[in-house]
C-alpha cells in the first residue's frame, strides 16, 4: 500500500483549526460542567431526602446513559426548543455528562473526610453549612482536584463523538479531509497522534501539581 504522508503539511491548518476547536469545547464544557457537579455533589451527600434522591437520580440516570445516545437526544430533542445548534448542543451534553461524574468526585471527596470534623466542629456550635464551607470543603478539594483534572483529560477524548452532531472539531475535520483526500490512514494516524500530545501534555501538568499538592501537604 501506498502512503502519501504530505497530506499532514499541506493540511496542517485544517489540524490546528480542529484541536483548538476541540480544546475549546472541552473548557466550556468543563467550566459549566464543575458548578454542576459540585451542587450534586453537595446533594449526594445532603441530610435533605428530597434533594438527596434528586441528585441521585441525576447522577445515576447520566451515568447510566452512553454519550453518545446522550448528544443525540439533547441535539435533536432540546435542540429542537432552545435552538441550541450543533456547537452549544455538544457543549450542554459533554457538560451535563462530566457534570454527574464530577458529582460522584465531589461526593467521594467530601465523605473522605474523617466525620470527626464534622462533628467537632459542630460541638464548637458552627452550623452544618458553616461547617461544610469552612471546615470540610477546603480539606475534600485537595482530595477531588488530582480526579477533577483526569475528568478533564477524559472530556477532551469524549468530545471526538461532537462530530456525530456535526460539531466542528478535530474529528470532524479529520472526517472531511479523509472524504476529500481518501487517506484515512495517514489522516487518523496524525489525529491520534495530536489528541496523544493534547491528553499526555495535560496529565504531565496534572502530575506537575500533584507533586506540588503532596509537599504542602508534608
Amino acid at each position: 500500500m501506498n502512503y502519501d504522508w504530505s497530506v499532514i503539511p499541506r493540511n496542517m491548518d485544517v489540524f490546528i483549526d480542529g484541536a483548538l476547536k476541540t480544546l475549546e469545547i472541552s473548557i466550556l464544557a468543563i467550566l459549566i460542567a464543575l458548578p454542576i457537579g459540585i451542587i450534586f455533589g453537595l446533594g449526594r451527600v445532603s441530610t435533605n431526602k428530597i434533594i438527596r434522591l434528586i441528585a441521585t437520580i441525576y447522577v445515576e440516570v447520566i451515568r447510566g446513559v452512553p454519550l453518545l445516545v446522550l448528544l443525540m437526544w439533547i441535539y435533536f430533542v432540546l435542540g429542537q426548543y432552545f435552538k441550541l445548534g450543533s456547537y452549544w448542543g455538544a457543549i450542554t451534553a459533554l457538560a451535563i455528562f462530566a457534570g454527574a461524574f464530577i458529582a460522584e468526585i465531589v461526593r467521594a471527596g467530601i465523605q473522605g473526610v474523617p466525620k470527626g470534623q464534622m462533628e467537632a466542629a459542630r460541638s464548637l456550635g458552627m452550623s452544618h453549612t458553616k461547617a461544610m464551607t469552612h471546615i470540610i470543603l477546603p480539606q475534600a478539594f485537595r482530595r477531588v482536584l488530582p480526579p477533577l483534572a483526569s475528568q478533564f483529560i477524559m472530556l477532551i477524548k469524549d468530545s471526538s463523538l461532537v462530530s456525530v452532531i456535526a460539531a466542528t472539531d478535530l474529528t470532524l475535520n479529520a472526517k472531511n479531509l479523509v472524504a476529500t483526500s481518501f487517506r484515512s490512514i495517514e489522516v487518523w494516524t496524525f489525529v491520534a497522534l495530536i489528541y496523544f500530545i493534547m491528553t499526555f501534555s495535560l496529565s504531565l501538568i496534572i502530575r506537575y501539581f500533584e507533586k506540588r499538592l503532596m509537599k504542602s501537604d508534608a
